[in-house]
């Protein structure tokens, strides 16, 4: 049964602003990232460690990715041995209350179960 909108009755759309931030943040690892990142800066290596189960070529994705919307910065330090630090910016860092809220959201209301589980290492 199609129930059709009265005359005058404005029809329902969703948030562009909501769908925009669920597109991003439904990447896995984006989320993960920018809360690994809230303890300060990390090289490469250290955030590989902190997310077991994603591969260096995902991480090297993500982070550029990160980058290009201006969430992280990356900064080469000049050697020897030369390394590479990943940063939240003030846009980065504005998205943690929301990843906190979310992540007592989801210890609240969303069972532990294998198609929930938190991945290892988390």
């Amino acid at each position: 049964m199609t129930v059709r909108p009265q005359v005058g009755d404005t029809p329902r759309t969703c948030d562009g602003g909501v769908a925009r931030a669920f597109a991003f943040l439904g990447k896995r690892w984006n989320g993960m990232l920018l809360s690994t990142l809230a303890d300060g800066p990390a090289g490469f290596a250290e955030l590989t460690r902190a997310l077991p189960g994603i591969s260096e070529s995902v991480l090297s994705d993500r982070l550029g990715e990160l980058v290009r919307l201006g969430l992280v910065t990356r900064t080469v330090r000049q050697g020897p041995p030369v390394g590479v630090s990943y940063e939240l910016t003030g846009a980065g860092a504005a998205l943690l209350p929301v990843l906190d809220a979310l992540g007592r959201w989801a210890h609240e209301h969303l069972p532990a179960e294998p198609e929930t589980a938190t991945p290892p290492g988390c």
